[in-house]
This record gives structure tokens, C-alpha cells and sequence, in this order.
């Protein structure tokens, strides 16, 4: 898949109401989920015991923290868009965002995204995202949402 090159807030306005694309697959795997258990600080045991979410836990195996899975949007987005001459990229709202399926350890999840909004705020690019994040195999997404970014260009 090529990503689509942004140059300017004019080639990223004419995607407004449009899907711009789909992300590779990225699998989810123990030590990711362990990593952001120790940077987050939430060891709760249906992340990190797999022994007893095998036994206990509704979904048979460990699961993904939720914000982990929201934490790839930068990654993932980064696959569909190159946006060329940015200074920086500032997350800037989650307008709304909506779990609806746990990812189990060892899925892959990869990133739909449609534009919905572009707004050029005195040379910072506002943009507002239609976001799905969907699981290998799976019909249910693990969430859905709009988020906005801030493009900063040199």
C-alpha cells in the first residue's frame, strides 16, 4: 500500500468526506502489553496473567488495555499519510471514542480512517478523523471515534 503525501492544507482538504485508507496489520503481542502495563501503571490481571485468564477472564486468554489500542493511532495513521515539511503532529481531542471489543493477545489490529474535517487555524492544520480500529477476523472492531490532530509545519 503507498501512502498518500500531504504537502499542503490544500492536498489534505480535497480527502474531506473521504476514506483516505487502511493501515497493515499490527499484532498485539504479551511483552507490548506488559511494556504498557509498566509505563501505565495498571497491572489489573487480565492484561498480564495468563494462567488465570484462561480460567477467569470471559475472553479465555489476556487482553489489551484499551488505551494501549488508542496509543497505535499515531503509528498506524503514520501508514496511510506521509505528510511532507511538519514540524510536529499534536494529538489534539478525542471528540469521541467508543470501545467495543476486547483485543485478545496475539491479534492483529489495523487502523480505517476517513477525514471528515480540515480547518487551517492561522498555519496549524486541524484535523478531525473518523476512526475504526479493527481486529483480524473479527466483524466487531475493537473501537470506534472521532479524534482531531494538529499539524505544526515548519
Amino acid at each position: 500500500m503507498s501512502k498518500i503525501i500531504i504537502r499542503s492544507f490544500e492536498d489534505l482538504q480535497k480527502y474531506e468526506g473521504t476514506e483516505m485508507g487502511v493501515s497493515d496489520y499490527h499484532t498485539i503481542t504479551q511483552e507490548q502489553i506488559n511494556l504498557f502495563a509498566d509505563a501505565t501503571l495498571d497491572h489489573q490481571w487480565i492484561h498480564l496473567d495468563g494462567e488465570r485468564a484462561k480460567t477467569e477472564s470471559p475472553f479465555g486468554s489476556t487482553i489489551a488495555h484499551g488505551y494501549l489500542t488508542v496509543s497505535l493511532l499515531p503509528y498506524l495513521w503514520g501508514q496511510i499519510i506521509s505528510i511532507e515539511n511538519l514540524k510536529m503532529q499534536v494529538n489534539y481531542e478525542i471528540e469521541s471514542l467508543r470501545f467495543n471489543q476486547a483485543v485478545t493477545v496475539n491479534s492483529a489490529l489495523r487502523l480505517r480512517v476517513k477525514l471528515l474535517s480540515t480547518k487551517d487555524l492561522r498555519g496549524v492544520i486541524k484535523a478531525r478523523l473518523e476512526v475504526t480500529m479493527e481486529i483480524e477476523g473479527n466483524k466487531k472492531p475493537a473501537f470506534t471515534g472521532v479524534i482531531t490532530f494538529l499539524y505544526h509545519f515548519n
